[in-house]
C-alpha cells in the first residue's frame, strides 16, 4: 500500500509546549491539571504520553490539539502560537492540519466504513473530487479495503478503531493525536492498531502523539513523556 501523505522535515519541532499550565476552578477549589509543562516533538516521530489517571496527559493532548487553551504558557504548531489564534483559526487548524482519535471510536453507526471516512473529508473541506480517492487510500492503508461497505456493528473493535484512524488520516494531516487508542481493545487488536501507527510514521513520515498507560506500547514508540501531577519528565 502506498498512501501518499505529505512528508515532513525533521529539522525543527512540529509541536511544542512551553510552560503550559492548565487550572480548573479558582481559589481553594482550584485543580492544577498541568503545571508548567514543556515538551518538544520532532516531525516523523511516534510519541507516547504516559501517566496514571489524573496525571494530566489527556489535558495536555487537548492543548496540543487546539481543543482547549492553557491558563498560562503557549503551544506552538509548526512555529505558530496556537494559543493566540482566534477560535475560527483554531477550528480551521484542527480540520485541515490535525487528525484526532478518541477512546470511543465515534463512528456514525448507520454509515459504512467508506461513508464514515468520506464524512470526515467533508468536514475537513477536501474537494469532493478527492473523496473517493482519499477515502479508499486511507482504508487501504489500514488494511480494510475489503470492508469498506461494512457498518460498525459488522466489525470487530480493532476494525472499528482502524476505520477511525482512516477517517483521521484521510485528509492528510501533519500531526495525528490519539487519546488511549488501544484502551478498549484486547492485546492482539491493540498491536494491530500500533502497527498501523508505526507504518504511518516509518512509511509516510507522519507525526503521532498518543496517550497510554499500556507498558507494551512503551517498547514500540520512539519517545516517551511521563506525566506526574501535571509535570512532564522525558524518558527517552
Amino acid at each position: 500500500m502506498n498512501y501518499p501523505l505529505l512528508k515532513q522535515s525533521a529539522a525543527e519541532p512540529i509541536i511544542q509546549a512551553l510552560g503550559v499550565t492548565r487550572t480548573f476552578g479558582k481559589g481553594s477549589g482550584a485543580v492544577h491539571a498541568l503545571r508548567g509543562a514543556n515538551l518538544s516533538i520532532s516531525a516523523g516521530r511516534l510519541v507516547a504520553l504516559r501517566g496514571r489517571s489524573g496525571s494530566g496527559k489527556t489535558t495536555l493532548l487537548n492543548m496540543l490539539g487546539a481543543l482547549d487553551r492553557p491558563t498560562e504558557g503557549a503551544i506552538y504548531f509548526m512555529g505558530k502560537d496556537v494559543t493566540v489564534m482566534s477560535d475560527k483559526k483554531r477550528n480551521e487548524l484542527r480540520r485541515t492540519q490535525l487528525g484526532l482519535i478518541f477512546q470511543s471510536f465515534a463512528l456514525v453507526p448507520y454509515m459504512s466504513a467508506y461513508e464514515n471516512v468520506e464524512f470526515g473529508l467533508r468536514i475537513a473541506g477536501v474537494p469532493s473530487s478527492k473523496y473517493r480517492e482519499y477515502s479508499e487510500q486511507a482504508l487501504d492503508f489500514v488494511g480494510l479495503k475489503a470492508r469498506i461497505k461494512h457498518r460498525p456493528y459488522e466489525m470487530s473493535g480493532g476494525e472499528q478503531q482502524r476505520v477511525a484512524i482512516a477517517r483521521a488520516i484521510a485528509h492528510r494531516p501533519k500531526l495525528l493525536l490519539a487519546d488511549e487508542p488501544t484502551a478498549e481493545l484486547d492485546s492482539r487488536m491493540g498491536l494491530q492498531v500500533m502497527k498501523v501507527f508505526k507504518d504511518l510514521v516509518q512509511q509516510e513520515g507522519m507525526t503521532i502523539v498518543l496517550t497510554t498507560h499500556d507498558p507494551a506500547i512503551m517498547e514500540i514508540v520512539d519517545q516517551v513523556y511521563a506525566l506526574e501531577d501535571g509535570h512532564i519528565v522525558e524518558e527517552g
